[in-house]
């Protein structure tokens, strides 16, 4: 089980995830040619902003005054999802591409973030983590439904 030090820091993380996955759908909806892929990223950056929303609300910590302007914070270059995207506009931007990369992340966070539930004890956060992997398990069939659609 996590202490409190290690609760603040995993759901730190977790809205820094959804930051950078918010960034990643952004980004992604920009380079969409396909009017429904483009609307699809474009509406799980909406939905990922949300969940960080939702990590911010049960967030232990004093550091991070305002979620708008933790949201709004120069992008995470580092950071996974960024470093993929990168990868996949480099080599010449492919939607399905794109997607499969989305449907690879979504389906690694779902699980992470049930396992990180099943360590935390505080009853409101871990039913945020809960809540959120079941939304990004959602977010993997919009985005299998779009694909397969492609």
């Amino acid at each position: 089980m996590f202490d409190n030090i290690e609760v603040k820091d995993a759901v730190r993380r977790a809205m820094q995830t959804e930051k950078n996955a918010m960034e990643f759908y952004q980004r992604g909806a920009e380079m969409m040619k396909n009017k429904e892929a483009k609307q699809v990223f474009e509406l799980l950056a909406r939905e990922e902003r949300e969940h960080a929303e939702w990590f911010y609300n049960v967030y232990p910590g004093d550091d991070i005054p305002d979620l708008q302007a933790f949201l709004s914070a120069s992008a995470d270059q580092d950071s996974d999802w960024m470093k993929e995207l990168q990868e996949v506009k480099a080599a010449s931007f492919d939607e399905r591409k794109a997607m499969e990369l989305a449907m690879e992340k979504e389906k690694n966070l779902a699980e992470h973030l049930r396992a990180l539930a099943g360590k935390i004890e505080n009853a409101e956060v871990r039913k945020v983590f809960e809540e959120n992997a079941k939304s990004t398990d959602h977010h993997y069939q919009i985005i299998e439904s779009e694909y397969a659609s492609l």
